[in-house]
């Protein structure tokens, strides 16, 4: 297969790259901590060009980079596009760099209105969501609800294949911050099932968050629980919560199955927090995703 394509999601603390040929099949991948919270400014441009590029054999192709590459951290700053908007409303916001003679596009990320009057943004997860719903002739008609787990997680409402709403739930980093910097942290590992489930029950409803956070240390020092099952019950108890709560807040009903995009290992946290609380699930793989939306936009807006 030759390659037609370098196709790029460029976030906070990685890149993941892919060359593609003409039917959007992969031809070679590589993964750089090239992240651009870890970059000073001017320098993705640089690295791009010196190093991306060559280790795919890239030079002369063109490319398409999503993710936080297209905020002020990053290359350049793709405004945001509005919701409701889809795949063609992506292409119409493709930024062209200056990369010498092959041509780069950025993606734009969206924006909703979103809790309290002020608006929620994405930059990444759009291209993964809309190249989900283009996979599939069922899941671009009609109404899909989206849970694409992470740092920042996003639940979508999707709608005959454009993204009409979202709300971001900073779940992955309050968990960072709170097993390494608070009175809860715990030096086991997240993958005790037990204690997960504990948590999982603790979320109650997902109200009052901060006086059940506290419970991850009671149940240690008042309680005689270990102190290495604190990250798993910790995880429990934050995803239960934003499971519980979170749907509530796009107008949600119990009845409403869920797709679960993403990393594997993560939905299926998720997929377990579901499941307790009688909600249909199914999980279907980000990267596909990812490379399904890259591609589309490639051929709708960024062919040169």
């Amino acid at each position: 297969m030759a390659a037609a394509l370098l196709a790029c999601d460029w976030g906070t603390t990685n890149l993941r790259a892919w060359t593609l040929d003409a039917e959007g099949a992969v031809v070679a991948h590589r993964e750089f901590e090239l992240g651009v919270s870890k970059l000073a400014p001017g320098e993705a441009a640089r690295r791009f060009q010196a190093e991306v590029r060559p280790a795919l054999d890239a030079q002369h192709l063109p490319a398409i980079l999503c993710g936080m590459v297209g905020s002020t951290l990053g290359w350049t700053v793709a405004p945001y596009a509005d919701c409701p908007a889809g795949l063609a409303e992506l292409a119409a916001g493709l930024i062209a760099v200056e990369a010498g003679a092959a041509s780069v596009r950025i993606v734009p990320g969206l924006r909703c209105q979103g809790l309290a009057g002020s608006p929620d943004v994405m930059r990444g997860e759009e291209t993964q969501l809309l190249g989900w719903a283009a996979q599939r002739a069922d899941l671009s008609r009609g109404r899909q609800v989206v849970c694409h787990p992470g740092t920042h997680a996003k639940w979508v409402l999707i709608e005959d294949g454009r993204i009409v709403r979202f709300v971001t739930a900073m779940t992955g980093e309050l968990f960072a911050v709170l097993s390494r910097h608070s009175v809860l942290k715990g030096e086991g590992p997240s993958d005790d099932p037990a204690a997960f489930d504990e948590g999982l029950a603790a979320a109650g409803e997902g109200d009052a968050l901060a006086a059940r956070l506290f419970t991850a240390r009671a149940r240690v020092v008042g309680g005689g629980r270990p102190a290495e099952s604190t990250p798993s019950y910790l995880s429990g108890l934050l995803i239960g919560a934003e499971v519980a709560a979170v749907p509530r807040l796009l107008g949600l009903d119990r009845d409403q199955s869920v797709a679960l995009l993403g990393d594997a290992a993560l939905c299926a946290h998720y997929a377990r927090a579901f499941e307790q609380r009688g909600i249909r699930s199914e999980t279907f793989d980000g990267e596909a995703a990812a490379l399904a939306g890259l591609f589309a936009l490639y051929q709708l807006g960024a062919r040169p």
